[in-house]
């Protein structure tokens, strides 16, 4: 037996990757990165609530649940934050669950800082917990129905 899955343990709610839930359905939950893991706003996970490993293990309807998740995070995002850009990456081996990196590069970043480095920069805006709540509140209707969006 191997060690046990963060990701998996995350979507009991337990564990240091627990972070503000958006969307969850039986294929795919949707989640702000914690405060614990940075405080840059706008950085988003997209995935699998089956423990499977990578892209190619997806079934046809959790790529299209990932999909379609993954689409409606970079919206909310670029309608919520303005930001520059709207990344999103598979990345990392941590935790071998699929899991999509969704996050907005704030308007502003310097050109020096890499695409994936907008934490390392001392102008970058932070969040409190407060502010976590209220772009949560904000983010979550992006997942409804069309007609429900902001």
């Amino acid at each position: 037996m191997g060690t046990p899955c963060g990701i998996c343990a995350k979507h009991r709610g337990e564990g240091p990757l627990v972070g503000p839930l958006l969307f969850a359905d039986e294929l795919v939950v949707v989640t702000h990165r914690p405060l614990s893991k940075g405080r840059l706003p706008g950085y988003l996970f997209v995935e699998t609530r089956r423990h499977t490993a990578g892209v190619a293990d997806l079934g046809d309807d959790e790529s299209r649940a990932v999909g379609w998740a993954v689409a409606r995070a970079a919206r909310a995002l670029r309608h919520e934050l303005a930001p520059e850009h709207v990344f999103s990456a598979i990345t990392g081996r941590t935790w071998a669950h699929f899991h999509q990196h969704v996050f907005a590069r704030p308007t502003g970043t310097p050109d020096e800082i890499p695409w994936f480095g907008a934490d390392e920069w001392a102008g970058a805006p932070i969040l409190d917990d407060a502010g976590l709540d209220q772009l949560c509140a904000r983010l979550s209707p992006y997942f409804g129905p069309p007609e429900q969006f902001p």
